[in-house]
Order: structure tokens, then sequence, then C-alpha cells
């Protein structure tokens, strides 16, 4: 048993969903004759075809946009972004069509859409490749939103979303595709319950409460921390969209301290959500204020060392963890 990486893992189960069902079909730029700009859908062409892994026009509007008919009339479309910077123009096709068509019609049709979105800094992408806009979608009903931070949940919860019957924005980490290993058996159909969240390290001073490669670094911290005597409990969200509140209030309610971590600007975050949850469902449990640890209000750099003094990193996590454990 080989370990592979999270692109792997990603590049993997597209091939054996679409191998089992033939409804499916892939849409990109870039996609098919080249296998994805960061070779996530190599091979897939070879395997099935330019009627099911179709290189779109650089129009991330009908990229989203053709799948609602797709849905409509039985197929289970996967419809990649090829960064989410770029996922905006899509944004009418994705929030008013693909978001509500199940509701409108009163189940009648299902959107069976996964849009995979490239997010998230750390690979020298500068201002338009490197953004985390997940709070774009935060408040539109009808979505779901998974992040995979490990490379078993990469294949689970992709495989997850493929198979729902509702739209989901599958946002896959860029600093995670080949920074990470696991050990995953061939022909192991590995399934990651969307709504759950994980709880990654337990500890009962403070809860961090993190997703995506930020995952990585908290833990880092975590284990620093706990030579000084201090447990921290990781949560790792897993699904943005809707968030696991009651493993949430279940951990601070322990721990009755908490810091949110995210790589996107503090001001609109998910970071404030939860923090809002904490403050409303577990008042009485808190011995501390809550405290976000972010991304700056700026546009992300692109200079290295901006990039680096940008993103949260393993040092800032635990001197933001030690301030509220001793608070």
């Amino acid at each position: 048993m080989a370990a592979i990486t999270y692109i792997d893992a990603i590049n993997r189960t597209l091939h054996e969903e679409m191998r089992r069902d033939d409804t499916t079909f892939l849409i990109g730029e870039d996609t098919g004759i080249y296998g994805g700009v960061f070779k996530a859908t190599r091979g897939l062409l070879e395997a099935f075809g330019p009627e099911r892994v179709i290189d779109s026009p650089i129009s991330e509007s009908l990229i989203a946009g053709m799948t609602v008919g797709a849905a409509m009339v039985g197929c289970r479309p996967l419809p990649e972004i090829q960064f989410a910077d770029f996922i905006s123009p899509a944004f009418d096709q994705i929030v008013q069509q693909l978001a509500r068509y199940r509701w409108r019609t009163n189940g009648t049709y299902a959107m069976p859409v996964t849009i995979r979105c490239p997010w998230g800094g750390g690979v020298g992408g500068g201002v338009f490749h490197s953004q985390s806009n997940e709070a774009w979608f935060m408040n539109v009903p009808g979505l779901v939103m998974v992040a995979p931070s490990t490379v078993r949940d990469a294949a689970g919860l992709l495989r997850a979303a493929i198979r729902s019957d509702d739209p989901v924005l599958y946002w896959e980490h860029k600093k995670l595709y080949r920074s990470i290993k696991d050990d995953l058996p061939e022909g192991e159909e590995i399934v990651t319950e969307i709504g759950r969240a994980h709880v990654a390290r337990e500890g009962g001073d403070v809860t961090a409460i993190t997703f995506g490669y930020l995952l990585h670094e908290t833990l880092k911290a975590a284990e620093a921390l706990s030579g000084d005597g201090i447990e921290v409990e990781v949560i790792d969200l897993r699904t943005l969209l809707p968030l696991d509140t009651p493993t949430i209030l279940e951990s601070v309610s322990k721990t009755g301290k908490a810091v949110v971590i995210h790589e996107a600007p503090k001001v609109g975050g998910i970071g404030g959500e939860i923090a809002a949850i904490l403050a409303e469902e577990c008042f009485w449990e808190l011995d501390a204020p809550v405290r976000r640890l972010t991304g700056f209000n700026t546009s992300f750099p692109a200079a290295k060392t901006m990039e680096d003094y940008y993103m949260p990193n393993a040092g800032e996590i635990a001197a933001a963890l030690r301030a509220t454990a001793e608070t």
C-alpha cells in the first residue's frame, strides 16, 4: 500500500466515481488535454473520452450554468473552477439557479453538481490565485460547502459530494496538493459524511477551530503547547455549510475557551459566524472571549515575504491559543 498525495486522492476518486456512474462528466478550463493546471484531472480524458471530459472556454459562467440543465436531465456534472478566485462570474448561476432549483421545484429536480474549487495561499500565486472566498457563499440556502484538510477526507468528501443530490462546492487547498501524504488502500471506498466535523486532537484547555491547510499548522501549535502543559482540542470543520454546530458546542462547553483560525480576512469571515454561534449557544460555558486569528483585511499579497506574513502560521497560532488558555 503506497502513500498517496492529496491531489492523487482527488484524481483517483474522480476516476473511480466516473467509472461507477456514467451520468457523471467533467467540464472546465484545461481539464482534458492538459490534465488540469494542477494535474488533478490527468488521465481522465484518455479513460472516458471527450464527451465526458470537456475542455471549456474561459467562461466560469458557462461552466456553472450549463450544469443546471445537465442536472435537470439526469446528469451528475463535475465542473471545475480553475482557481476559486475566478468563481465570481459564475455567482448568479450558483446562487440563483443551482442553489434554488430543488426548493423552487418542490424537489422535482435535484441539483447533483459538485464544483471543485482550488483555493488558498502559500503557493506564491499572488492576489488573483490565492484567495479564500468561502464566506461569499455562507448565507446561501441550498448550497453545501466542504473543505477537506487531509488526504483521506479529500477522497471521502469528494465521493460523498458526487453522490449527493445537492449542489456542493468542494474547496480543495492548493498548498495541500503535494505537501501531505497518507496510505489509502487501492479500491477502498472511502466516504466521509457531509455535515460532520472531526476532532483531530483532544484536549481540555482551549478549543481550536479551523480547516484546510491551517489544520496542520494548528496541530503543530497544539503539540508545541502540550510541552508547556496546555492541551488544545483541535476541531477540523471539514464541512463549512452546514456547520457541525453540535460538535463545536460540545468541545467549547468542555474547554470553556475557543480560537477560530482561517486564512480569509477577519471581517465577514466564517470565524465571525462561529463566534456568534458560541455567544448565542454557549455563553455561560465560556471563560474567555472567543478569539479569531485570520488573514488581514487586505488583498492577498504577491511578494513571498508578505505572503508568509499574511498567512497565520504555527507560531502565531500557538501564541493566540496560549493567550486564550491563560486568560
